[in-house]
C-alpha cells in the first residue's frame, strides 16, 4: 500500500512542500530512501525503525521504499524522520487516511520515539502557509517558533506514540497559541551605554548619524582610544526591530541553528563581531551545505570588524556585494542561493601596524611605506561603499579622569527614531505591499537609497551645491563617494528636521570622509 505524507524542504530561506511517498510491499525486507537525500536523511531509516518498535508499534518486515518528491530538490537534515514514520504507519494501515493527510510533519526521532527539535522551523512553517496549508505537527521544542506564523495551527508532539494516539482520535493535542505582544514587549537593553563613554563627542555624533540613516562606518584610531566600546554601544541607539524585521532575523538564526532556547522571536538587533582569522565562507556564507554567514546573521543589525586590515583580502573584497545590494549570493553547481544581508558595517582599524602613527604621545615605529601598505589593505572600491570615515583620537588625561557627562543612549535613540520616522514616511510609497516578505525590501532608510531616490529626495540649497562641487574636485571623489555624501547629508538634515540639505549639513558630511585621502 502507498501512503503520501506532506513535509517541507528549504532552498536557502525559501521553502516548498515535499511529498513523502511510502510504499510497503511484499518482498525481501529492505528499506530504501530515494529523492536526492543527504547522509542525515539516509540515516533516518535506522532511527525510524527503532523509534517505531520502541513506541510499541508494528514495523513491517517487508520491502519499504520512500520517495521524497520532487526528486530533483536536495533534501537535508533530520526533519523527515517524523513524516517517514507516519508514512510507514499509514501504509501498513495503522493510521486512518482521513486523519494523517490533513497535516504537514516536521521533526527528528530519537531511538525511544521522542521527538527532538530541528533547525529552520520558522522558514519551513512559512512555506507551509505559502502553500495554502493550515496545520503542521512539530516537536514540542519548536512549538513557540512555529506559532510565530499567523494563520497556521501548530500541533506540538513530544513523542511518536502520543502523536499516533492523537491521529487515532484517542487523545487530544491542542493547537499551540503564542502571545506575540508579550514577546515584543520587553526588548533587552544594550550592554554598553553612550553616557559611559568619556569624551569622543565627534565619534559619538558620527555614530548617531550612522544609526539615523543606516550608514556604514569606519573608525580609525590608536589602540585604547575607545573604538570597540563605541561600536558595541551602537545597537543601543538603533531603532527597535519591527515585527517583520524580527521575523526576518529569526528566520536566518533558526536556519543557522543559532536561535536561543526559549526565545522564539529575536527582538533586538543582532550584533556580530567575528575574529579577523575567520574564513571567507564563515563571513559571507557557503560551505558544502550552504549556510548563511556573518553578513546574513547581522541582517537588520551590525557587523563589527575589529582590526579590519587584518582580515584576509578576499574576505574584505567579498563584502562589496552585500554592502551594495543588501543580499549575498552563493553559487554552486546545482543551485544558487540568495541570503539577505542588509546590515550596518562598522570597521575599526589602527592607523599603522604599530598603531601609533600620528599619535601625539607615542612615537610611531613604522616607515611611511609600511603605513601606506597597511591602510591600502582596504581597497578604494570597498572604502567607496562605506559612508562615514571617522578618526578616534587618544583621550587626554582630563577626559579620562573626569566623570562621564555625555548623553545616554536612550536620549540619542529618541533622536534617531525621529529621523527614521521621517525616512519611513518618505519611502512609504516605495514599499511593496504584503506582510512577512521573504525577500529584501526597498529602501527604508537613507543608506538604501538608489539613484532615483537620491535625485528625488536629496535637494540642496545653492550654497550646499557650491560646497560639494568644490569638495568633489579637491578630494578627487568617485561618483559612488559623491552619492554617499549626499545620503549622509540627507540624514544630517533629517536629524535637524530640515526638508532641504543645507551647507552646514554637507560640511558635516564631508568631515566624515577622512580616508578619502590615504595620506591621513
Amino acid at each position: 500500500m502507498i501512503a503520501i505524507v506532506k513535509s517541507t524542504a528549504l532552498s536557502g530561506l525559501d521553502g516548498q512542500i515535499v511529498e513523502v511517498e511510502v510504499d510497503v510491499s511484499r518482498g525481501l525486507p529492505s528499506f530504501d530512501i530515494v529523492g536526492l537525500p543527504d547522509a542525515s536523511v539516509r540515516e533516518a531509516k535506522d532511527r525510524v525503525r527503532t523509534a517505531i518498535k520502541n513506541s510499541g508499534l508494528e514495523f513491517p518486515v517487508k520491502r519499504i521504499t520512500v520517495n521524497l518528491a520532487p526528486a530533483d530538490l536536495k533534501k537535508e537534515g533530520p526533519i523527515y524522520d517524523l513524516p517517514i514514520a507516519v508514512g510507514i504507519l499509514a501504509a501498513t494501515e495503522q493510521l486512518p487516511p482521513e486523519r494523517f493527510q490533513k497535516y504537514v510533519y516536521l521533526g527528528e526521532l530519537s531511538l525511544n520515539g521522542t521527538l527532538r527539535g530541528v533547525t529552520g522551523v520558522l522558514p519551513n512553517v512559512l512555506a507551509v502557509r505559502d502553500a495554502a496549508l493550515q496545520q503542521v505537527v512539530v516537536p514540542l521544542e519548536n512549538a513557540q517558533e512555529a506559532a510565530l506564523v499567523e494563520g497556521i495551527d501548530v500541533f506540538p508532539a513530544s513523542c511518536l506514540d502520543e502523536l499516533v494516539a492523537f491521529l487515532l482520535g484517542e487523545n487530544e493535542i491542542a493547537p499551540y497559541r503564542l502571545d506575540l505582544s508579550e514577546l515584543q514587549a520587553h526588548p533587552e537593553e544594550g550592554a554598553f551605554d553612550f553616557e559611559d563613554i568619556k569624551g569622543q563627542q565627534t565619534a559619538k555624533r558620527c555614530l548617531e548619524v550612522a544609526a539615523a540613516g543606516g550608514h556604514n562606518v569606519i573608525m580609525l584610531g590608536s589602540p585604547g582610544s575607545g573604538k570597540t566600546m563605541l561600536a558595541r554601544s551602537l545597537p543601543g541607539i538603533l531603532p527597535d526591530l519591527t515585527f517583520q524585521e524580527s521575523i526576518d532575523v529569526t528566520k536566518i538564526h533558526s536556519l543557522a541553528g543559532l536561535l536561543p532556547a526559549n526565545r522564539p522571536l529575536l527582538i533586538r538587533r543582532p550584533f556580530r563581531s567575528p575574529h579577523h582569522t575567520a574564513s571567507t565562507i564563515s563571513i559571507i556564507g557557503g560551505g558544502r551545505i550552504p549556510k548563511p554567514g556573518e553578513v546574513s546573521l547581522a541582517h537588520h543589525g551590525v557587523l563589527f570588524l575589529d582590526e579590519m586590515p587584518e582580515f584576509h583580502k578576499d574576505t574584505l573584497e567579498a563584502l562589496r556585494q552585500p554592502l551594495e545590494d543588501g543580499v549575498v549570493t552563493i553559487s554552486r553547481i546545482n543551485a544558487s542561493l540568495t541570503y539577505p544581508a542588509r546590515l550596518m558595517l562598522v570597521g575599526a582599524l589602527n592607523p599603522c601596524p604599530c598603531g601609533y602613527h600620528g599619535d601625539p604621545v607615542r612615537e610611531c615605529s613604522c616607515s611611511p611605506l609600511q603605513v601606506q601598505r597597511y591602510i591600502s589593505r582596504l581597497s578604494g572600491p570597498l572604502l567607496d561603499r562605506v559612508d562615514l570615515h571617522i578618526q578616534v583620537p587618544r583621550l587626554p588625561y582630563e577626559d579620562i579622569s573626569q566623570q562621564p557627562q555625555g548623553e545616554s543612549s536612550r536620549e540619542i535613540k529618541n533622536r534617531v527614531e525621529r529621523a527614521r520616522e521621517i525616512q519611513r514616511q518618505r519611502f512609504s510609497a516605495e514599499e511593496p505591499a504584503g506582510t512577512l516578505r521573504s525577500k529584501p525590501s526597498c529602501a527604508t532608510c537613507n543608506a538604501g537609497m538608489g539613484p532615483r531616490e537620491i535625485r528625488q529626495y536629496c535637494k540642496l540649497t545653492k550654497d550646499a551645491k557650491a560646497l560639494i562641487k568644490d569638495a568633489f574636485s579637491r578630494l578627487n571623489l568617485s561618483a559612488r563617494s559623491y552619492d554617499r555624501i549626499l545620503k549622509v547629508s540627507r540624514t544630517i538634515a533629517d536629524l535637524a528636521a530640515s526638508k532641504l540639505i543645507k551647507e552646514g549639513h554637507v560640511a558635516e558630511a564631508l568631515q566624515y570622509r577622512s580616508m578619502d585621502n590615504k595620506s591621513l
